[in-house]
């Protein structure tokens, strides 16, 4: 057997087993990836990617970044979980990282393993206000335990799981008159994404997130800000917003561990916080993705990704919108929504698959795409080329 008929094999033998753990949740995937590098994956059959999702905006340093490795081998050599009941250097190292990110002394920071988990907390320290009441937007994503869900603003995501929290009020994204009449004083949480990732990177106009903390600050509910998918250096800030805020909550995942499964919670001093016991994470703050996490964090700072993700995010602008048939690529740094003129998002996604390059697409005219924040010029002009290709292509067929 040759090595590529090997390979070819393996490939197969990867798709046949995915039904055992993709088919009942997942679309079962045609690609099995195996190893990558910087911003580049490899499947079982050999074939190269040009990776432009990195793991739904997670792998913020693309993969098999040699400080990561070292960062994570050196603490596996040390000790790789402790539970809470220990602490631990490298979380608390991250916590006061986290703290001095969101300019308050005394934050707090409560470590768990998922957004969805780190919106969870966020929710039962909503109730810690007395009030029950919470409002979210339209179109929003916040995970899917039950309690993220029943903030998630999708009718098809929350209709198998219904009977979710009660006493939540959907209002349009973006629309402030609309969110700021919802928010009452009997209001205990807002959540609010910067950008709406999961929608198709709607990104709100100027003044919304500063008008809606406004009005919490007068009915004295707390201002919580979803910075799952925009933060950690993505959209050209540390939590993805440009305006001066200073939210009662802020919640991170994805990007912040580099890869590996990691959250925050970050609640500001003036807003309730946990009493012992009111709540955990067996694996929160695990001292290999907090490692993992303060080798991101360095690593964005030391190699100035945050403005390489803005001028990278302005060059993918510029020269995908000169594409025929792009309507507008909208977004923020390298969180961005490619609209295309007809509904053929699904296909464009396939064909780039084909061509060597990965994306996602949101809907049937959206195509998001979110790829490491080291990024350069000679990976846009791939993609660029290759979504020219594949425009052309199927433009012409039909």
């Amino acid at each position: 057997m040759t090595k590529v008929e090997s390979k070819a094999n393996k490939g197969a033998d990867f798709a046949k087993e995915h039904a055992l753990v993709m088919e009942s949740s997942y679309a079962t995937p045609s690609i099995t990836i195996v190893r990558g590098k910087g911003c580049y994956l490899e499947d079982a059959d050999g074939k190269r990617y040009l990776d432009f999702l990195s793991g739904i905006a997670t792998n913020a340093l693309g993969a098999a970044h040699p400080d990561l490795i070292d960062a994570v081998t050196t603490q596996m050599r040390k000790v790789s979980h402790l539970s809470n009941f220990y602490g631990n250097p490298e979380s608390l190292k991250l916590a006061r990282e986290l703290q001095r990110m969101i300019g308050d002394d005394e934050a707090r920071i409560f470590f768990s393993n998922s957004g969805a988990e780190a919106n969870e907390a966020a929710i039962k320290i909503s109730r810690l206000t007395g009030r029950t009441r919470l409002v979210a937007t339209l179109g929003s994503f916040h995970g899917r335990t039950i309690g993220a869900l029943s903030l998630t603003g999708q009718e098809k995501k929350q209709k198998p799981f219904r009977p979710l929290l009660k006493d939540v009020k959907f209002v349009p994204y973006g629309d402030l008159e609309a969110i700021t009449r919802a928010i009452t004083k009997r209001t205990a949480m807002v959540l609010v994404e910067p950008i709406q990732g999961e929608n198709g990177v709607i990104v709100p106009p100027p003044g919304y997130l500063k008008g809606i903390e406004e009005r919490c600050a007068e009915t004295g509910t707390l201002f919580a800000l979803d910075a799952i998918q925009t933060g950690i250096g993505r959209c050209g800030s540390w939590f993805g917003w440009e305006e001066k805020l200073a939210p009662d909550l802020v919640t991170v995942a994805k990007g912040i561990g580099g890869g590996l499964p990691l959250a925050a919670t970050i609640i500001r001093g003036r807003s309730p916080h946990f009493a012992p016991g009111e709540h955990g994470s067996t694996f929160g703050g695990n001292p290999v993705a907090a490692a993992a996490a303060n080798q991101v964090l360095k690593t964005i700072s030391e190699k100035k990704l945050m403005e390489r993700a803005l001028t990278m995010g302005s060059l993918i602008k510029s020269s995908i919108g000169k594409i025929d048939g792009v309507v507008e690529v909208r977004g923020r740094g390298l969180l961005l929504g490619i609209v295309l003129e007809r509904p053929i998002a699904k296909e464009v996604v396939a064909d780039l698959s084909k061509l060597g390059v990965l994306a996602n697409s949101t809907s049937e005219q959206v195509i998001r795409i979110a790829p490491p924040l080291i990024l350069g010029k000679r990976e846009v002009d791939s993609f660029t080329k290759a979504f020219s290709k594949s425009m052309n292509a199927l433009r012409d067929s039909k």
